[in-house]
């Protein structure tokens, strides 16, 4: 008969994670759950810090839709001169303390999820991993110019470090990464995880202050310590950039001014316990949106017949990191 291969593949050796302590797994899978690059950049910051070494790798050819998400390679002249493989890996990091942690990343399967659910349990087990914290983003109506809201959710509801926005229950698309929460819990695991409300306007462009705030929360439920400076950096030079182009196009801040008056009278609401409905605001209708957001987006590929100066996007090769 034969043997099906395996799907992950982990060091035998790690000494660094044989010491019994906490163990923390950070998890971000690529391709959904990430507007503007919230997730991803999150991760580039991490590995950046400390690339450290990879010790498991998935069998991403069990996995991976090629002819969906076609993998870049370069074609030099006349000939193929290199391919870009798609990579799904464990990696040993430490944080600014010393602490050891694993982050898991790479492209989310497109097939066998129940099978990879089951390689990642895999690699739980084998290295005692205490918590799992994944991270992600989702485009909101809401303004770049608050603070950004995170929702927060677990397998454990002692886990759980913030209020959650949300009420009653929702119907939505299912992930590779929140099919995993679940399977992790049922197995006796903990996993939470945070997702950042990124401003639609911004969905399409990387927006690093949802990453800065995705890390700040990993921070404290993975019980980590993470340099942050450059990516607040970032962050600051990112909103500086928004801010200019806003001043210079008026259609498209009065939007966001509407969206500053609809996200503060629900901020009232939740504060003085009345309805969340709010009244006498003048919002901006979807097709408002659509249309001023459509010009904020073109504007970014090039002057305008007016002044734009806009703000211009970062790097777009979201690519996992190499070794």
């Amino acid at each position: 008969m034969t043997q099906e291969p395996r799907t992950v593949h982990i060091v035998d050796d790690v000494p660094e994670l044989e010491t019994g302590s906490q163990l923390t797994m950070v998890l971000v899978l690529d391709g959904f759950l990430d507007a503007g690059s919230a997730a991803a950049t999150a991760v580039r910051h991490l590995v950046d810090l400390a690339d450290g070494r990879v010790v498991a790798t998935f069998d991403v050819d069990q996995f991976h839709d090629y002819r969906a998400r076609r993998p870049p390679m370069s074609f030099v002249r006349d000939h193929y001169a290199a391919y870009d493989a798609p990579r799904l890996v464990v990696r040993l990091l430490r944080d600014s303390g010393d602490t050891p942690y694993l982050l898991l990343h790479g492209p989310e399967p497109d097939h066998r999820w129940e099978v990879f659910a089951r390689a990642v349990i895999e690699v739980v087990e084998r290295f005692g991993v205490t918590r799992v914290v994944s991270m992600g983003s989702v485009p909101m109506a809401v303004p770049h110019t608050r603070p950004v809201a995170i929702t927060h959710h677990a397998n454990n509801r002692e886990l759980l470090t913030g209020e959650s926005p949300w009420r009653g229950e929702l119907r939505i698309p299912s992930s590779a990464q929140a099919l995993l929460e679940i399977r992790l819990g049922e197995h006796g695991h903990d996993a939470m995880g945070f997702v950042a409300h990124v401003p639609h306007y911004l969905a399409q462009l990387d927006y690093p202050k949802a990453s800065l705030a995705l890390l700040e929360q990993v921070e404290l439920a993975g019980r980590l310590t993470v340099d942050l400076t450059d990516l607040r950096t970032v962050a600051e030079e990112r909103e500086a950039e928004v801010a200019r182009y806003l001043a210079a196009n008026e259609e498209v801040a009065d939007v966001v001014a509407a969206l500053e008056q609809q996200y503060d009278a629900f901020e009232r609401a939740e504060e003085s316990g009345t309805s969340l409905l709010a009244t006498n605001q003048p919002l901006p209708t979807g097709e408002e949106i659509g249309e001023q957001f459509e010009q904020f987006l073109a504007g970014l590929d090039g002057p305008t017949d007016g002044p734009t100066d806009g703000p211009t996007d970062g790097p777009t090769d979201d690519s996992d990191p190499e070794d």
